[in-house]
């Protein structure tokens, strides 16, 4: 099969667009990736030797811009459909799979025209505006948090399910303040740091690069230990090794966190589109798996409150929510689509 992934913009689409990739390629499939200039999408994949081929066109997003702006959005957008048109021509792409995101628009309407099956995966609880609208074309919708969807779960990388354990005591307690960092997050860190010390409980903490030094700073003035980072690569070790996480609650960490059965206090960033952060820690909260909290003063309370309860229960909980081997499903799905 010769396929096609298509979005990004932001770390969590490109996650499931490479969970994706190394499920097709280790089937023998042949997967070539369709991403923006803008975003994260070049830092991502242009060294990657997962794809056979890799083309980053100029598109930006369009919901948020007005007046001429949008209209030169637009604009951009059709010129990368017109390329995405002969790129899958090229390529004799037989199906187009989208991870969302505003890098998937031009090569997703390209195979709605070319008559080429077209899959998406939903990574949030609320909709994305372009999947909605793509969603009444597409062969499959795919999403974690939609009892319809025919394949249940989140693609996650083996390597969460393959360090997960049991949470059965609080030794050691990570925030992540993700790679642009959260100021809220890094803020609580520092406000409860002596009492986490004194009930002896390790701290580790990637702060985001943007707010490392004065985080670090703050830590020193306060004489307290802790294993602080900006930004790593190393998160799935980290994980691994903590008993209770402090995060926000975009779509991949949310799902690596419960495929590494780590409890989770979410802290949901306040100005993402549709609040969906909100809504994704909500589906956690409602089948009783983790804590979530608005930005708002008293967090320092809540977290102390939530270090006296009983992780195991939580712990247990995530794995039956975690499906393992979800993009392997995908790809294989896929190819049952367009081979029937």
């Amino acid at each position: 099969m010769r396929l096609c992934i298509t979005g990004g913009g932001t770390g969590g689409h490109l996650v499931i667009a490479e969970a994706l990739a190394q499920a097709a390629v280790k089937d023998g499939h042949e997967v070539i990736f369709i991403g923006s200039t803008s975003g994260q999408d070049r830092k991502y994949f242009q060294s990657k030797t997962l794809f056979s081929d890799v083309y980053f066109l100029e598109t930006t997003g369009v919901v948020n811009k007005q007046g001429i702006n949008k209209l030169n959005a637009l604009w951009r957008v059709f010129k990368a459909f017109i390329q995405s048109r002969k790129i899958l021509k090229q390529h004799k792409i037989e199906a187009v799979y989208s991870v969302g995101g505003f890098s998937a628009a031009p090569a997703s309407f390209a195979a709605i025209s070319k008559l080429i099956p077209l899959f998406i995966h939903e990574q949030n609880a609320v909709e994305g505006r372009l999947n909605s609208l793509l969603k009444p074309f597409a062969k499959r919708f795919i999403s974690a948090y939609d009892e319809n969807s025919p394949i249940k779960g989140y693609p996650v990388k083996e390597g969460y399910f393959t360090s997960s354990r049991v949470r059965k005591e609080l030794k050691t307690i990570i925030f992540l303040g993700g790679s642009n960092g959260a100021k809220a997050i890094n803020d609580l860190a520092l406000a409860v740091c002596k009492e986490l010390d004194g009930l002896g409980i390790d701290i580790i903490h990637q702060t985001g690069e943007k707010d490392f030094e004065r985080v670090k700073k703050g830590y020193e003035e306060l004489g307290v230990d802790v294993e602080l980072y900006a930004f790593t690569n190393e998160l799935q070790a980290l994980m691994s090794r903590a008993d209770l996480a402090v995060s926000r609650a975009g779509a991949s960490t949310l799902w690596e966190l419960c495929a590494n059965g780590l409890p989770a206090f979410f802290i949901p960033f306040p100005h993402a589109a549709s609040d969906h952060q909100y809504h994704n820690a909500r589906f956690i909260v409602e089948n009783r798996l983790g804590w979530c909290e608005r930005e708002s003063a008293g967090l320092e309370s809540k977290l102390l409150l939530i270090l006296k309860e009983k992780l195991s229960a939580k712990s247990e909980a995530l794995f039956e929510h975690s499906n393992r081997d979800v993009a392997a499903k995908m790809i294989k799905d896929v190819a049952e689509v367009i081979n029937a």
